[in-house]
């Protein structure tokens, strides 16, 4: 710049990359989710001889996993943040990698189980009145693996060596994230969850419609039938086969002639009634059927649900797709796929810590973001537009006190957010 020398030195003393951690603190203690996350794991320390609790652990590996520190090692230079360790709490260093490392290593299976007992309530408490009616999203994904982690075999479908998590949300909440070897039918498990999150649920709210939505993989003659005595509906994808082609022969030829005459890509959604050889009776089946340049591209849902078929199938079951961008910011955003722990009930822990901290963007995102034009952003646009701001750090006897930038683009919706988070 003219006869001015741009130089850079990093001697600035207390700065920080991450000032918008303490938007997550305080959607944290609002919550009280990580207070309750901590009671989850039992700390086989001795209590004269503990520097770093539980809570404070978790909270700075929960904050930096949204924060975008994914890896234990970043946190060897990240405890000597003052913004982070503010917002965990804390006036001195928080934990090392190796103290995070082995508190990793005390979950178990009773850990993940008290987790998703946190996961659950907290989706309860978000919800000031009862809610009329609960969609439960069921889906699994591949989590890849690249080393000799327990539980680790290859999976045909997914073309690698993998986990296949199972994934529950309700809307934009996520109620479960279990972790199961892949070596498995991709329904097994859920049918267990299913019953439980139902008696959960109904012991909240007693009246609740509740509806069980999966692809078909989750058709499953043990869940519809248990969705039927228990008086839950659902909405399941149905695999092609050759009967389900024969109902829908005649209809599949008329689209094809409407299309080779007009050029006009052809649909057409209806519904019959069809029995699976195991099936004890007849069930309804709705089905999509396109005509267009690739050819036939027929879809079958089975459901219990009542009314017209057309808005099922575009209103309620397509909607499924929601879920799947859910599990991608979940995975991707919050680097739930980092499972290269040995034991598999140590990247149990990982997958929950990743839950964790979608739960803290989805709420800051519910309480404190509605009305701005953050208030639908994923987690990588949040990260970069409201949590990872540089900030100078002062700390006293009395005060910590973060100076912003003057000019930085997202100073209003980050004082409307803390506003927002500070009122009761």
């Amino acid at each position: 710049m003219g006869r001015r020398v741009v130089e850079g030195r990093f001697d600035g003393g207390s700065m920080t990359s991450d000032g918008g951690v303490m938007l997550l603190g305080a959607t944290d203690r609002k919550l009280g989710l990580i207070e309750a996350a901590a009671r989850c794991i039992a700390d086989p320390r001795s209590p004269l001889l503990i520097t770093h609790a539980v809570r404070d652990m978790l909270r700075q590996r929960v904050y930096g996993l949204a924060l975008g520190w994914e890896d234990l090692n970043d946190h060897a230079a990240l405890r000597q943040d003052v913004a982070m360790q503010t917002a965990v709490g804390v006036d001195r260093e928080v934990a090392s990698a190796p103290t995070l490392c082995r508190l990793e290593s005390w979950a178990d299976r009773a850990t993940a189980w008290r987790l998703h007992q946190v996961l659950v309530d907290q989706f309860i408490a978000s919800f000031k009145t009862a809610p009329e009616e609960l969609v439960l999203d069921f889906d699994a994904t591949d989590n890849p693996l690249y080393g000799q982690q327990e539980g680790r075999f290859f999976h045909g479908y997914y073309d690698s060596y993998c986990y296949l998590p199972l994934y529950v949300f309700c809307g934009q909440q996520l109620l479960c994230a279990y972790l199961r070897p892949s070596r498995i039918d991709g329904a097994q498990h859920a049918a267990a969850i299913l019953k439980l999150l139902v008696k959960r649920l109904r012991q909240a709210w007693p009246e609740v419609r509740i509806i069980f939505r999966g692809d078909s993989g989750f058709c499953r003659q043990r869940i519809i039938n248990w969705c039927e005595h228990a008086g839950v509906h659902y909405i399941v994808g149905l695999a092609r086969n050759a009967r389900l082609q024969a109902q829908v022969e005649y209809a599949e030829q008329a689209l094809k002639d409407q299309y080779e005459c007009t050029g006009v890509k052809q649909r057409l959604v209806g519904e019959f009634s069809y029995a699976a050889q195991s099936w004890p009776h007849e069930r309804r089946v709705i089905t999509r059927l396109e005509w267009g340049e690739q050819g036939c591209n027929p879809r079958f849902v089975v459901t219990n649900l009542a009314g017209h078929a057309q808005a099922l199938y575009d209103d309620l079951y397509c909607q499924r797709g929601e879920a799947e961008n859910r599990i991608k910011e979940a995975q991707v955003g919050l680097f739930a796929t980092r499972t290269s722990c040995h034991h598999l009930r140590t990247n149990q822990l990982r997958v929950l810590l990743a839950a964790l901290g979608y739960v803290l963007i989805e709420r800051l995102r519910a309480l404190a973001l509605h009305g701005t034009a953050l208030a639908c952003a994923q987690v990588d646009t949040l990260r970069i537009k409201l949590l990872k701001v540089a900030a100078v750090v002062t700390r006293n006897t009395r005060r910590v006190r973060l100076y912003l930038a003057s000019h930085w683009p997202s100073a209003a919706i980050f004082a409307h957010a803390m506003s927002e988070l500070r009122s009761p």
